[in-house]
């Protein structure tokens, strides 16, 4: 039996820029008995390994009906970012995973789904939007509130644009104060600010938000003061994490270790820990 902590060897099909320091790579397994028999649900994450740069944890930004492929953004922040970004297509990496838990996509079905993003938090959110839509039918109103600091730190544009013009979901782009240009038709302002001047129906509504800490930390109280649930609110959570099997106790939160009790998370679940995330 092969060992789970040993990386199956991936070879990068194609190399999207998103933003400056953000690069989109699709892998497809050498072994392609493997390729088919990968399996994930939205919201897990994967070690992935560059020779002589070490290995790294990256959520999986495809959806798993996104069949033959999979897709891991990843922000140019240290070494092994460093690596990813300086490989080209054609190049293999080493991936082992699936890791941690998932989003609760079977419990959305039948009502809404509020997506609350920031920056690069839009990756692991990609992941679930995808998957909703391609059961679109499954669920009621789709709201996405998306924000950055400037327009060229929006990842994924062109998909942003095809959500904007499905017709069947509501996506609303903010940029932060003074990173808009002349032509920009957005919002300007935080994604927290953004959203609270929203109306949102939380009856029957399940929000899920990732982003830079202290805008997950702001659209919690703002989620809270809109009458949310803190068990209709979810956030993943990828602080920290290392080796991804709970060994290394990087991620530790409490009694928890996000590599293994998350990465996803509800609010309720984290509530009393949040000085200590956040």
């Amino acid at each position: 039996m092969k060992d789970s902590l040993v990386p199956d060897p991936a070879r990068i099909e194609d190399i999207r820029n998103e933003t400056p320091d953000v690069v989109t790579l699709r892998l497809v397994f050498e072994d392609r008995g493997k390729m088919e028999t990968f399996s994930f649900r939205a919201g897990q994450f994967v070690e992935l390994s560059v020779p002589k740069a070490g290995e790294s944890t990256f959520c999986i930004a495809s959806a798993p009906s996104d069949r033959g492929y999979i897709e891991c953004s990843v922000k140019k922040v240290g070494r092994v970012t460093e690596a990813v970004h300086m490989l080209e297509p054609g190049g293999i990496v080493g991936i082992r995973g699936p890791y941690g838990n998932f989003f609760p996509i079977e419990a959305m079905k039948g009502g809404n789904v509020l997506f609350i993003g920031g920056g690069i938090g839009l990756v692991p959110l990609r992941s679930l939007i995808r998957e909703v839509l391609s059961a679109r039918s499954d669920f009621k109103r789709l709201s996405v509130v998306y924000g950055a600091r400037s327009e060229r730190d929006l990842v994924y544009k062109d998909e942003l644009d095809e959500w904007r013009t499905r017709g069947d979901m509501e996506v609303v782009l903010a940029l932060d104060p003074g990173g808009e240009m002349e032509d920009w038709k957005g919002e300007v302002g935080y994604v927290p600010s953004v959203l609270e001047k929203r109306t949102i129906e939380t009856k029957d509504c399940t929000a899920v938000t990732c982003g830079p800490p202290v805008m997950i930390k702001r659209v919690l109280g703002v989620l809270d003061g809109m009458g949310f649930c803190s068990s209709q609110v979810y956030t993943t959570l990828e602080m920290k994490m290392k080796c991804g099997i709970g060994k290394c106790g990087r991620c530790n939160i409490g009694p928890l270790y996000v590599c293994k009790d998350g990465p996803v998370f509800t609010y309720e679940r984290i509530k009393e820990f949040t000085e200590e995330i956040f």
